[in-house]
């Protein structure tokens, strides 16, 4: 109608939605951080952004991002996301760290899960709850592995039950389960913890309990264990880097997880496009004697973030976890570059059949391994983290879409757009306005040019941007404006249940 006034119109870009399958050259107008028309769009805005020659797509949503905080939302601003969620680690207490956020100011919308593990560390190891880097604290804590190693008796788990549902009430949007760093919690346990989540109509996000190559404790237990909560509880089980927890089987845990979901069980999986992780050097798997023969990794794939240093022995791991036991280390686990032995099984985990795309974005530290949560910008050269705290979608778009075309354009939007919003939404019903190119909709909208968008960052340069990014859109503010960040601007909201 030429009678209209709008916020905002973005101009002749192609436009798509994975849920309608709408594809067609088209203007957007935004009013009051909300899509209002799609189509050919007359009328006045107080401002236009010109995107002929662009892809105008919902903006990304990252499941999993452990960085939450303002510097990790810039680089992951370029790398197309608009909401950023820590929900495999989770966080207590609850409210507190909503309120940290808010008060902070942040570019990207943001949200959590309630952290199983740190109630643990609260019931078991007496420590107290307090605002703060659930990664960091875990490291912290590994000198008393009574929350690691020990079975948790029928009142710790009432306790460990009681302290997540507090989180939930808080407005936690999931119950994140790190089950690896505390394998030695029981299944009694477990499915305590799921049949909560059931009940309260969230899902779990799982890093599961083992890696192994071998039993017994081998990655396959693990899952077995993963779909049978999900069959026993009816709880929906979100499986967390599907790439990184399977050791050299992703394709055998892949046909395991197809299977129960295949018999109508509420699981759902993501992954990123790296065949190199990253965690604390504390983790309790790192000091298992078995490690070398149960991953068939040496201690050399166990490499210092903050100076490259490669582990020599166990010796040299226990060494290091005992000085500073929340150091963040990198773990390659996978030789899955071109032509290398394992790319067959990086690809079967990016490319599962309604699977995400998750960054599992680790937070900037300096040379001393201090995290750095400044505003500076650009980022400072000398901060480190992973690359894919820089450019895991960009990256996917890159590897999996353009250059070897192993996912039709539409469905590759979809994987980081459509798809981690409906995981979220049966506990969060607002994110059906979310990963959505459609009247109503959040104005949460990525611009990008389809011929160079792809990651600039690699274990050499962690900070390098990604590029291709022209304008991103949180809640209708422009973030990013011709491919320059708005370092002013924090429009980003939380993602809670109230």
């Amino acid at each position: 109608m030429s009678g209209e006034t709008y916020d905002l119109v973005i101009r002749g870009g192609r436009v798509m939605d994975p849920e309608t399958g709408f594809d067609a050259l088209a203007d957007v107008a935004l009013r009051g951080g909300k899509i209002v028309a799609i189509g050919k769009v007359a009328g006045s805005a107080l401002a236009e952004l010109e995107a002929e020659g662009h892809l105008v797509v919902p903006g990304f949503i990252d499941l999993h991002a452990h960085g939450q905080s303002l510097p990790a939302d810039r680089m992951q601003a370029f790398d197309g996301v608009t909401t950023t969620l820590e929900m495999e680690a989770g966080v207590l207490p609850v409210g507190a760290w909503y309120a940290a956020q808010a008060e902070t100011g942040r570019t990207l919308n943001y949200g959590a899960a309630a952290a199983w593990i740190l109630a643990r560390r609260a019931v078991m190891s007496d420590v107290p709850l307090v605002p703060g880097a659930p990664l960091r604290q875990m490291g912290a804590a590994a000198k008393d592995r009574r929350w690691s190693d020990d079975i948790a008796d029928s009142r710790e788990v009432e306790a460990i039950v009681a302290l997540i549902a507090q989180g939930l009430d808080e407005g936690a949007i999931g119950i994140g389960i790190p089950n690896a760093y505390a394998s030695g919690s029981g299944v009694k346990e477990m499915t305590a913890v799921c049949q909560l989540a059931a009940d309260r109509g969230v899902a779990t996000y799982t890093h599961v309990a083992y890696d192994a190559n071998i039993d017994p404790k081998s990655a396959t237990e693990a899952y077995i264990r993963l779909i049978g909560y999900a069959g026993a509880t009816g709880a929906h089980m979100h499986i967390c880097h599907l790439n990184s927890t399977s050791g050299t089987d992703i394709q055998g845990a892949a046909r395991l997880i197809r299977k129960a979901r295949d018999q109508g069980l509420p699981i759902t999986v993501e992954a990123y496009p790296w065949g190199t992780g990253s965690t604390v050097i504390g983790a309790s798997f790192y000091a298992d004697p078995k490690f070398p023969e149960k991953t068939g990794r040496r201690y050399d794939s166990l490499q210092l973030v903050a100076t490259g240093y490669r582990m020599k022995d166990r010796a040299d791991v226990l060494a290091h976890a005992e000085r500073d036991p929340s150091a963040l280390v990198l773990t390659h686990f996978l030789q899955a570059g071109p032509g290398e032995p394992h790319l067959a099984e990086l690809d079967a985990a990016i490319t599962f059949p309604g699977g995400a795309i998750a960054s599992d974005a680790m937070p900037w530290i300096d040379a001393e391994g201090e995290t750095y949560e400044g505003a500076d910008w650009p980022l400072p050269e000398r901060l480190f983290s992973h690359p894919r705290s820089s450019g895991t979608f960009a990256r996917f778009f890159r590897h999996y879409i353009r250059e070897r075309a192993l996912l039709p354009l539409m469905e590759g939007i979809s994987k980081c757009t459509l798809i981690p919003a409906q995981i979220l939404q049966g506990a969060v019903p607002d994110m059906a306005k979310k990963g959505r190119m459609q009247v109503g909709c959040d104005g949460d909208i990525l611009v990008f040019d389809p011929q160079t968008f792809g990651e600039k960052a690699d274990f050499l340069q962690m900070n390098a941007r990604s590029q291709g990014v022209r304008h991103l859109l949180v809640n209708g503010v422009p973030v990013i404006l011709s491919g320059e960040l708005q370092p002013d601007l924090r429009p980003g909201q939380p993602i809670r249940r109230l």
